[in-house]
């Protein structure tokens, strides 16, 4: 427990109406898209960069852990005060877009600020954010950046590293240093923004992010192949994404997330199908959009596809997306706890990679669905079991560790989307050697000597 007289400077730092370490609190802040819940000792809102670098000169002085905080929508524990100390929560006041440089193309803002709202106001001048994570709605851009998030548009327009030109940040210390510039080109110095991405607030506390802007299709056409396996269909997928033709996504379901989206939602799915693929192209001119379908179909074709469907409305390009859009909540047919892991290899690497996970289901005996970006090569593949049964919990961890082993031994890596935060630590050994990790906790320790800040995160204590 925080002693009474720190909550008092937090208070004289933050104001009474920005500081709360009642239950309700307490409780709304220990959790997130995990489920594992750890309460931390009070929640602070800080109003603008000087409260953070104040906030975290004191803490820093008196060795109290912090944890920044976004929306909390992470799925492996990133944002959970797993040490218990002070959240830092970023949505309440540090939420404002700054500026949308239309002559530079940019974006200026500050965590808080929800990825829709930024993708909305862009577009409205004719703009474009890309990065479309699926929690869009409600994760801000401050978690975006710390976990580095991903999204259906990331096989032709990349992640969030690809949009991030500069920021500012808080070091433990409380300094303020700026990351990064303005400017398309920049080789002056340490690539400092490039290490905070993806850091989970292990290392700084973001203040403001300058995003890198594109001008915004005026076209965009849906398109749905069904396959008879899923090995047809990663085929496809690596075969198109080389075949001069680069679609905005690039999606696919195996047979039994089709099962059980329309065992959910009854939308006439075709059950029997090894896999579904589901892409867009975009473009600002109907011959270019036609074209690139044409060369879709005739890939897909090639490589097994039994049936090719174009979206004539946007209405039908809705039908098409929702089975993809609502496959992660239909798998709760197949079990009470999943154990959901976002793994990506090399996009020629995916037809082996399935054929292993679906052997480690046999192996067994438990049911693994698959989704997810294969025009990036990220999987997400789902361990199925009875929550309250240990031993098939058990048996879940053990085929995760080998879900994992494999993506490793075809090239891949732990997380392509999520993070590492708490769940994904135990498994770093997997991934990296231990002169790697050494200079991953050296560089947590230039950083963060105290190891204040998100400690027990990423395998680095």
């Amino acid at each position: 427990m925080i002693e009474k007289k720190h909550l008092d400077n937090f208070e004289k730092i933050v104001g009474s109406e920005n500081i709360y370490s009642d239950k309700a609190h307490l409780i709304a802040y220990s959790y997130d898209a995990t489920r594992e819940h750890f309460e931390p000792d009070a929640v602070l809102f800080p109003r603008h960069e000087q409260d953070v670098s104040d906030i975290l000169k004191y803490c820093n002085e008196h060795r109290i852990v912090i944890v920044p905080r976004g929306a909390g929508s992470g799925f492996t524990g990133g944002a959970l005060p797993s040490s218990g100390g002070i959240v830092l929560a970023m949505e309440k006041h540090m939420n404002k877009i700054l500026e949308i440089d239309m002559q530079n193309m940019v974006a200026i803002v500050q965590p808080g600020v929800i990825n829709m709202e930024l993708q909305r106001a862009v577009e409205a001048v004719g703009l474009f954010y890309p990065p479309d994570p699926a929690s869009q709605e409600y994760s801000t851009i401050g978690g975006n950046v710390s976990e580095n998030a991903g999204g259906m548009r990331a096989a032709k327009y990349g992640i969030t590293k690809d949009y991030v030109m500069a920021m500012r940040a808080v070091l433990p210390n409380g300094d303020v240093i700026k990351a990064g510039k303005r400017t398309i080109k920049d080789v002056a110095g340490y690539n400092i923004t490039g290490i905070l991405i993806a850091s989970e607030g292990t290392l700084a506390v973001t203040t403001e992010v300058t995003l890198k802007l594109i001008s915004k299709p005026k076209l965009t056409k849906t398109a749905m192949g069904i396959f008879d396996s899923v090995h047809q269909a990663m085929e496809a997928v690596y075969k198109t994404m080389a075949s001069g033709v680069t679609p905005v996504a690039m999606e696919f379901l195996d047979n039994l997330t089709i099962r059980a989206v329309e065992q959910t939602f009854h939308k006439g799915l075709p059950v029997d199908a090894g896999a579904i693929l589901v892409t867009d192209v975009d473009g600002n001119m109907d011959d270019d959009l036609d074209f690139q379908l044409e060369t879709i179909e005739r890939v897909f074709r090639e490589n097994g596809c039994s049936d090719f469907k174009i979206a004539q409305t946007k209405a039908e390009a809705a039908d098409l997306w929702f089975a993809r859009r609502n496959a992660s909540p239909s798998l709760s047919v197949y079990g009470s706890k999943k154990l959901n892991e976002d793994v990506t290899v090399p996009r020629s690497a995916l037809p082996a990679l399935l054929e292993r996970f679906y052997a480690i289901a046999e192996k067994y005996n438990v049911k693994i669905p698959c989704f997810g970006h294969t025009g990036d090569g990220n999987v997400h593949t789902n361990v199925m079991v009875d929550g309250k049964d240990p031993e098939q919990v058990k048996i879940a961890y053990q085929a995760i560790e080998e879900v994992f082993q494999a993506t490793i031994d075809l090239g891949g890596t732990l997380s392509g989307e999520h993070g590492i935060g708490l769940a994904k630590a135990p498994y770093m050994h997997m991934a990296f050697t231990d002169e790697e990790m050494n200079l991953f906790k050296s560089i947590k320790k230039a950083f963060d000597p105290n190891n204040i800040l998100n400690p027990a995160k990423m395998g680095l204590d």
